[in-house]
Order: C-alpha cells, then structure tokens, then sequence
C-alpha cells in the first residue's frame, strides 16, 4: 500500500464559458478502468446533444491505465490537456469528462487546449483534491488517573488522531498516527504512564487531508 498519494474526494461538477461555448466540467474518483468508462458513458447519454464529450482519467498506484479521448475535437486539444491536469495534480484514481456545447466562435488549437484545461481544473477543485496518508491504529490500555492528562496532550498534537476512548474496568485510548512515525508516540505514552500501559496495534486506514488544485 502507498503511505500517501491524492485522490479526489467523491464527485464534482462546475461550468465555465469561453467565446460564448459552455464548458461542464465533471469529476469522480474511480478504483477501476470499468468505473471510469461507466462514468464517462453516463454523461455521454445525459449531454447526447453536446457538441463534445471529451475525457481522461488515471487509475492504479503507480498511475499504470492512463487513457485520454478528444471525442471529436482535432487530435490533442482536449483529452491530453485534461489528463495533463491530472498528471500536474499527481492525483490517482480520478476521471474527468469535460463537456462542450459550441457557441459559434472557433477557439483554435491553443484555445481548445487552454479550454479544456481549464475546465478540468475546475472540475478538480469543484471535486476537492484529496491527499490520502496511510495511519497506523494503536490502542492504549491504561488506568483511568492517565486519562485526563493524555486526553489533553493527544488532542493539542496534530499529528495524532484519537479515534475512540473506551470505558471499561481499565480505559483504552485508541490513536491514529502516521505509518512509520508510531515509534515517537509509543515511547511517549510509555514515559506518561511509568510504563504502566498495554499496547497492541490495529488496522491501518487511509486519512485524507484536503489539497489546493494546481492550475494549467
């Protein structure tokens, strides 16, 4: 598993228009080449009557299916520039469908390109790019005369998430912390208590953490 790597956070749609041609920008996150395309054929099917529906996405951990499609747009002008907004965003998982309805004014090929650029990075920030870091779960069994103190110290550390507190004969303090930076808080919850805690560690899960989108 990556430790850290973006994504986008769900789905996002935004609308620009230039030299009166509108441009629908649409986002998701999908997990495989098959989610991608059923995303880009439901908005093919619900924008049949526009002009073009042109597209790109990125999928797997080390960005291995890229696949861009200018959907009638002269080669190059429209499904590279938007997968190029996505390589600059280093995002993994994403689809983007930019969708045109033409307003009469040709843009050319640096105006197409800049176009749908700037319809995919639209589209990503109506989204919310999404940094997504691997945390490793570690639950503390101690007495309840520590509790008030690591409550307090755990929660002015941002680099440590208290995931839950369980009330028992002893009370459990369940923490997520970044993998690889667990020996630290180990270590410190050990010299909080003299010792006196139980430790074991449970599953690791992804956090996301919102990132600005870079433009074109």
């Amino acid at each position: 598993m990556l430790k850290r790597y973006f994504t986008i956070k769900g789905s996002g749609v935004t609308e620009i228009e230039i030299n009166r041609s509108r441009f629908i920008g649409y986002v998701e996150r999908v997990e495989t080449e098959e989610q991608a395309q059923a995303f880009i054929a439901s908005l093919k099917k619900k924008h049949w009557d526009a002009t073009h529906n042109c597209s790109a996405y990125i999928i797997g951990e080390h960005d291995q299916i890229q696949k861009a499609d200018d959907d009638g747009e002269p080669s190059g002008t429209a499904g590279k520039p938007i997968l190029e907004v996505l390589k600059k965003n280093h995002v993994k998982d994403t689809a983007v469908v930019v969708t045109r309805y033409f307003g009469g004014i040709k843009l050319g090929a640096g105006g197409l390109i800049r176009a749908y650029g700037k319809g995919a990075s639209e589209a990503l920030k109506a989204g919310t790019i999404v940094e997504r870091v691997l945390h490793d779960l570690y639950q503390f069994e101690l007495d309840y005369t520590f509790l008030g103190k690591i409550e307090n110290e755990l929660r002015a550390k941002p680099q440590y998430i208290i995931d839950h507190i369980g009330y028992l004969d002893m009370v459990t303090v369940s923490v997520l912390v970044e993998t690889g930076q667990e020996a630290p808080l180990i270590e410190w919850m050990t010299d909080l208590t003299s010792g006196q805690v139980k430790i074991s560690q449970g599953e690791s899960r992804y956090i996301e953490f919102d990132k600005e989108v870079s433009d074109t």
